[in-house]
């Protein structure tokens, strides 16, 4: 197994790795709305927090040997259902290979973030 960390995302809030790599397959950690530069959470409306997320994923991916392209499986997590349709528009141009997905409302998320997005995919690592 390979460990994955990069400054350019969060950094973990436990006892946990950004990402881990076996046997080709990079399984991510769930990414917040935290901007890295200021370890807080900027946005304040879903479409602010998910570009933030996916901008996290995506620095996570690339560490990784990975990409969007390379995803398999996704689970998305929401703080509300009513903002599935915003959630969906954004994520729709990042995961353009349409992966599998699983996508559920959830009572509450870190730090009181509205999305919380993990991947699996393919590494070249």
């Amino acid at each position: 197994m390979i460990k994955i960390s990069t400054e350019k995302a969060p950094a973990a809030v436990g006892p946990y790795s950004q990402a881990i790599i076996s046997k080709g397959m990079v399984y991510t950690s769930g990414q917040i709305a935290i901007d890295p530069r200021t370890n807080t959470v900027e946005a304040q409306d879903i479409q602010g927090q998910t570009e933030q997320v996916m901008r996290n994923l995506g620095e996570v991916l690339r560490t990784a040997g990975s990409s969007f392209e390379k995803a398999v499986k996704t689970t998305c997590f929401l703080a509300d259902m009513n903002d599935f349709a915003a959630f969906n528009e954004i994520y729709g141009r990042y995961f353009t290979g349409l992966p599998a997905r699983s996508c559920v409302a959830v009572k509450s998320l870190p730090k009181g973030v509205l999305v919380e997005v993990e991947v699996i995919a393919e590494s070249s690592l």
